[in-house]
């Protein structure tokens, strides 16, 4: 059984997440609101902006690589996205890096990595 590739990071095919979650949400302008009848009034600027929360259980070797990446100002990432079933691309940022010592090993141990990716 062929895994799906959820996330790639600047071309590099990342490990199986533990969880991943796609999130779409609306920005809307400060002119909207609520009406002087109650109703409420949405100024959408922006449909549909993406974000992905999510976490990776990884060798030393992987958390070096997804740190380097959070250094990044811009990535380009290639998703599963759960809307269309395809993988789409866009540009992102890591925000809310979080590397946390899951268990020591003779090898530098195993690692817990989340973060959610935000589109641009």
């Amino acid at each position: 059984m062929a895994f799906i590739q959820y996330l790639k990071l600047d071309g590099v095919p990342l490990p199986l997440p533990d969880s991943y979650e796609v999130q779409m949400s609306d920005v809307e302008a400060d002119s909207g609101g609520e009406t002087e009848a109650g109703t409420t009034q949405r100024d959408v600027v922006r449909m549909g902006v993406v974000s992905i929360p999510a976490a990776f259980s990884v060798s030393p070797k992987w958390l070096k690589a997804l740190t380097g990446f959070k250094q990044k100002e811009k990535l380009t990432v290639d998703y599963f996205d759960t809307e269309t079933l395809e993988i789409k691309q866009t540009e992102m940022f890591i925000d809310g890096y979080k590397a946390s010592l899951v268990k020591d090993t003779s090898y530098k141990g195993l690692w817990k990595v989340s973060f959610t990716l935000k589109e641009f």
